[in-house]
């Protein structure tokens, strides 16, 4: 059980017997969730993932320290990896402009960066080579915005779709719908929760940010689509899309069905 939904039975006075107390009762609610248990084979991706995060986190963390150093000397660089290759190319030999004392430090700091770099295009590769194998995984990288990474982590994450008695749950169970501030039988939806799932929210928002960007460029064919970047601001069509994209997959899920395009289906005659 999510020890979230167990926290409101624990009585004052917390120990292991009021623990143990609470989660018996718990247990006998009718509305309880319960959480489905992982195979082996869920748990060693899963790790694989988290580690991958991890490298990812160090590696900006890495690239923000370096940019914020030389920034101070003044010395500034175009934003993403082109500008930041071009700081740490120019660490690589002695400068009036960087005293040597701290041009070496930060040559340690270029040099954990590309490991960290190297070590998580490998975990990646190994992510996407597991991915285009698996049956389930292809079907899930048919849906626009999703990718080996995505369609890993799902699969990984998600023993058993049924559990979610609909789209809009498992979209709810990763953060992605709105608040319900409902009472006297009036519903406000407000802004999402962010209380879900915070790496599968993360990736599903940035697989629909770069899906956005390519039918920007080439054009929006997806009717609802357009519908919706025309109303609403860009990062809330990109978090729609993104509600839109788990629901997709719950169904694709439960049902074992294979994506279908309805957006550029024929017109029934």
């Amino acid at each position: 059980m999510p020890p979230a939904y167990v926290k409101p039975y624990v009585k004052r006075n917390k120990n292991d017997g009021r623990d143990a107390e609470a989660i018996c009762e718990a247990v006998s609610r009718p509305s309880m969730r319960f959480v489905p248990v992982k195979s082996v084979g869920q748990q060693a991706a899963l790790a694989v993932h988290g580690t991958r995060a991890l490298l990812v986190r160090q590696r900006t963390m890495a690239a923000n320290a370096l940019r914020a150093a030389l920034t101070e000397l003044g010395i500034v660089a175009a934003k993403g990896l082109d500008g930041l290759r071009a700081l740490m190319a120019g660490l690589e030999k002695p400068s009036a402009e960087i005293p040597e004392t701290m041009r070496s430090a930060l040559l340690i700091l270029a040099k954990h960066w590309q490991a960290l770099d190297a070590a998580e295009r490998v975990l990646e590769q190994q992510i996407a080579k597991a991915a285009r194998c698996d049956r389930e995984a292809s079907q899930l990288m048919a849906v626009p915005g999703v990718g080996p990474i995505i369609a890993s982590t799902i699969l990984a994450k998600v023993p058993d779709a049924k559990v979610f008695r609909s789209g809009r749950d498992f979209a709810a169970w990763i953060g992605l719908t709105g608040r319900d501030r409902g009472t006297g039988g009036k519903h406000r939806p407000g802004h999402i929760s962010k209380q879900g799932d915070r790496m599968l929210r993360v990736l599903l928002i940035s697989g629909a940010s770069a899906h956005l960007r390519q039918q920007k460029r080439r054009g929006v064919s997806d009717p609802w689509l357009r519908e919706l970047l025309g109303r609403r601001p860009y990062k809330v069509a990109m978090v729609a899309f993104a509600a839109k994209t788990a629901r997709i997959i719950w169904a694709m899920l439960v049902k074992g069905e294979p994506y279908r395009n309805r957006a550029s289906a024929p017109a029934a005659a």
